[in-house]
């Protein structure tokens, strides 16, 4: 079986060689991987077949055909799944923090991933979103915990991100914050793309991608602030971007803000604490909410004793 994967180019300093670019996406494990494809023809640039050396810029389309033969096999590995709702199309798990959700090209060990086929198998996954991302609907930081859903199979797979899509899925997160607000509730509409000179970063860009977080203000300490968010889009690390850019960036989240807090933690306080949706069978509406991690249970007894 092959499989065909489109990169619209985007947000690129300055060009960048074709293999370098292609080795740095996630579906691909090695830079000799993409040479390979490259020299066996299964890339093209712009609708015509291109060369390793070949320059990438900014709205170059690229098209990968990635047959088995050289798809990455994620091996199964004996990590304990946290299960907090299953059926028989649906899973969802409670993802711990310092976990990535899949694999990538650096990293192809200890993810969820790896957790999910040790339990199912890729033949009880969804393979929709390829072999480095079975059942994979949705992610979330390596650094946030939580309610993570999962596809057994394709057609539920579509049906969830169609929720995702349409709104009627419905993802809630629980962060402290730095400073204090203004109004109590309140949407951040600014646009998510890649950073200009940080390619590790996100950052809000005028050319970015239509980005909507929700927030209400829950407690409020000196300083600080603990906040209920809510998704609207999911853009990679859309909520610890929006945060910053209204200058409430969250606590202990290095990549974004470098302003110490007393309380040691696993990088930024953020959980996705609450999830809705409905299930691909009765169209039942699942609604799941699990206690606070440890690192905000943490922050807050801190804020509560010292702070108020």
């Amino acid at each position: 079986m092959t499989k065909k994967y489109v990169f619209s180019v985007q947000s690129l300093s300055e060009p960048l060689r074709l293999d370098s670019f292609l080795s740095k996406q996630e579906e691909f494990s090695s830079r000799s991987q993409v040479q390979n494809l490259i020299k066996k023809q299964q890339v093209m640039v712009n609708g015509e077949l291109a060369k390793t050396s070949y320059q990438v810029k900014n709205d170059d389309e690229i098209t990968v055909l990635l047959s088995d033969d050289f798809s990455l096999i994620i091996e199964p590995e004996d990590i304990p799944l946290n299960i907090v709702y299953e059926d028989d199309d649906i899973l969802v798990v409670n993802k711990p923090k310092n976990m990535l959700t899949h694999p990538t090209n650096k990293e192809t060990t200890g993810t969820l991933v790896n957790a999910l086929l040790n339990k199912y198998g890729y033949d009880g996954l969804s393979d929709l979103n390829g072999v480095m991302r079975p059942g994979i609907v949705h992610r979330l930081d390596r650094n946030t915990s939580g309610l993570l859903m999962i596809a057994k199979n394709n057609k539920a797979h579509d049906f969830l991100t169609e929720q995702i899509k349409s709104k009627s899925a419905k993802r809630q997160y629980l962060a402290v914050v730095n400073g204090n607000f203004e109004f109590v509730e309140g949407t951040i509409n600014a646009p998510i793309g890649r950073h200009k000179t940080k390619p590790e970063k996100m950052a809000v860009v005028d050319d970015g991608k239509p980005s909507v977080t929700h927030y209400k203000v829950l407690e409020s300490f000196k300083g600080y602030s603990f906040v209920e968010l809510t998704l609207e889009t999911g853009r990679t690390h859309q909520i610890r971007v929006h945060m910053t850019h209204m200058g409430h960036s969250i606590v202990n989240d290095s990549l974004y803000n470098k302003i110490p807090f007393k309380v040691k933690t696993t990088e930024q306080v953020l959980q996705a604490y609450k999830l809705k949706f409905a299930t691909l069978k009765n169209n039942d509406i699942i609604e799941l909410v699990i206690d606070l991690d440890e690192d905000i249970q943490k922050v807050l007894k801190y804020l509560r004793s010292n702070q108020k």
